[in-house]
């Protein structure tokens, strides 16, 4: 299976390299199909073809490090990209199955999140699987109350696909759900062997066409910076920066910070929602979404 996802990632990854911008558009005869050939990313990369030919085609299940730093190069993947094929072409060995430890939030991290529900900013920390271990109350107000489901269902993969309130939450949908696919991939990259990201993901392949979709893309991503817009069912439309941190002791784990700009609307909406959440749960809801 390793050796078959390998041969796929680099396939889908060579596809979509265009010889324009290497300047080999002019070198050969038309293309049939878009992308490099496996001749010219193997003459980029420095290795033969017999050799490249061996890896795409899942006859080589790993590669030396600097092999795949070469191709890496040749195929101008992004961090996350030559993270994953690393993940995906290093030997056997490094592989070795054990026996993954339940994740547990640090409480300095759940202190710190509660703080951050005084500056008005929604917090929460996603684990393997895009598991949410934790979460501050203004992030329960703003998504969902992960707290309310059973402990199973708390995942941010089930919740964008199955809960029909994330279709309406999301500004833009699509690109939320292919970023979520996205990071699944890169960590079914770190951890094949993972039984419960196997079930999540059959899961998920059966019961949506458009997670199947994009799961055979190969496209992984790692979230860092960036923006996501709202349109919550309470405050209207609303745009908050993300940050993306990773609390001491569990490189497995990422919090995430949001935050929005003092004196704009998206602000002004913010406070508004933290007012309702502290007046639900002075009404006793303290899992209202």
């Amino acid at each position: 299976m390793k050796g078959a996802e390998l041969a796929e990632f680099l396939r889908r990854c060579r596809g979509r390299v265009s010889p324009e911008e290497l300047g080999l558009d002019g070198e050969s005869p038309r293309r049939r199909v878009p992308g490099l050939r496996r001749e010219e990313l193997a003459q980029l990369a420095g290795v033969s073809v017999d050799y490249y030919t061996r890896l795409e085609q899942g006859r080589s299940r790993s590669a030396s490090a600097e092999v795949l730093d070469a191709l890496a190069t040749a195929l101008r993947l992004t961090d996350a990209e030559r993270q994953h094929l690393m993940d995906l072409g290093r030997p056997g060995p490094a592989q070795r199955k054990r026996r993954a430890r339940p994740q547990r939030v640090d409480p300095a991290t759940l202190r710190l999140m509660e703080l951050l529900d005084e500056s008005y900013s929604p917090a929460f920390v996603l684990g393997r699987r895009l598991d949410v271990l934790a979460h501050n109350r203004l992030a329960g107000a703003l998504i969902t109350e992960f707290r309310a489901l059973p402990a199973a269902e708390r995942n941010q993969a089930r919740f964008v696909f199955f809960d029909p309130h994330a279709r309406a939450l999301y500004q833009d949908w699509e690109a939320v759900a292919a970023d979520t696919v996205a990071m699944l991939r890169l960590d079914a990259g770190r951890y094949p062997d993972d039984p419960q990201l196997s079930a999540l993901i059959g899961e998920l392949s059966i019961h949506s066409e458009q997670f199947r979709k994009w799961w055979s893309d190969h496209k992984v991503h790692r979230r860092t910076t960036g923006t996501k817009g709202y349109h919550h069912p309470l405050v209207g439309d609303l745009t908050v920066q993300y940050q993306a941190l990773h609390p001491a002791g569990d490189p497995d784990q990422t919090l995430f910070v949001y935050s929005t700009e003092p004196g704009t609307a998206s602000h002004t909406s913010i406070r508004l929602l933290a007012d309702w959440k502290s007046e639900a749960q002075r009404e006793g809801a303290p899992h209202a979404r």
